[in-house]
């Protein structure tokens, strides 16, 4: 098992006697010199076309071309970066303290700005509620102050490239930079015109959890990928389209008998023959697009 693997945080304890623990280790993948047979592969990446197919030209795809949907991070660090570890380790705890009041909005709506012309307008979060999505604690130890906000602006890569939109500004003591939170609230994810495929039916394909960066010439993804304990970890694929990137996971080196049904969470980097670009990123197994960052984080991008 590779050792950089990052373990879910949620574990499932279940006797390793009983048999329902092989599909955790999904034994049903792949061969035992670790690579998936062939059968397998042509299964998968047929579904991959499959997804690919439905989303072109589709009432999603126009409604996915025509809203806001951030590739990135709402919540923004200070530019000048931390100070020290202590300050780093408390926003990533999310240990603040505010002193003031929070302001309140003089509108309830707020501009995203692409810079050709096809502006849209999306609804504002408070500022109390921006600030609720980085700063939960206010224990003992290294904190870091909010002495005053103010609505201002910043720019986020999206799936339309970056824009320009409306951030509450938090101002840091001691801080030369501030701390921002993007201020509009994503578009409602279009429903996907194909639906989630079965696991059995598909040649052992898995769900990729999430984005988790692009580069930043576009010619590679990371992202998230799941595996057990009886095998050699994730392996993923990309089939690219004109209009869709759609990645296909699945395990390799499975082995049989029971093992303990332990979700185990790796990041994949997938290079990519051309610049993601606008193009959608897809997920095989569930022909949905794939969110950026942590549900559990401080601010994902859809959920």
């Amino acid at each position: 098992m590779n050792t950089r693997s990052k373990r879910s945080v949620c574990i499932l304890l279940v006797s390793l006697l009983s048999t329902s623990l092989l599909a955790g280790c999904g034994n049903d993948q792949g061969t035992d010199d670790g690579g998936a047979n062939d059968q397998s592969l042509r299964v998968q990446e047929e579904r991959a076309r499959q997804v690919a197919d439905a989303w072109r030209t589709s009432a999603a795809a126009d409604a996915w071309a025509q809203g806001y949907y951030p590739m990135a991070d709402a919540v923004q660090a200070p530019a000048s970066g931390w100070r020290s570890k202590a300050d780093k380790r408390a926003f990533e705890t999310k240990n603040f303290v505010l002193t003031g009041d929070l302001p309140s909005m003089a509108s309830t709506r707020g501009e995203v700005e692409w810079g050709d012309g096809q502006d849209l307008t999306r609804p504002l979060i408070s500022s109390e509620k921006a600030y609720k999505s980085f700063a939960l604690h206010r224990s003992a130890g290294p904190h870091l102050t909010v002495t005053e906000a103010r609505l201002g602006t910043t720019v986020i890569v999206t799936s339309r490239g970056k824009a320009t939109v409306p951030a509450w500004v938090f101002t840091l003591e001691s801080y030369d930079t501030p701390l921002k939170r993007v201020a509009v609230t994503p578009s409602k994810l279009p429903k996907p015109p194909i639906g989630h495929a079965r696991q059995e039916a598909t040649g052992g394909l898995r769900s990729i959890t999430r984005l988790a960066g692009t580069a930043a010439d576009g010619r590679s993804v990371t992202v998230k990928a799941t595996h057990g304990t009886c095998d050699d970890g994730p392996t993923v694929k990309a089939l690219e389209t004109k209009e869709s990137v759609v990645l296909y996971a699945s395990i390799k080196g499975a082995e049989s008998g029971a093992c303990a049904a332990v979700m185990i969470e790796q990041d994949m980097r997938v290079k990519l023959s051309q610049p993601l670009g606008d193009r959608i990123l897809l997920d095989a197994l569930t022909g949905r697009p794939l969110p950026f960052g942590d549900p559990n984080g401080t601010a994902p991008s859809w959920t």
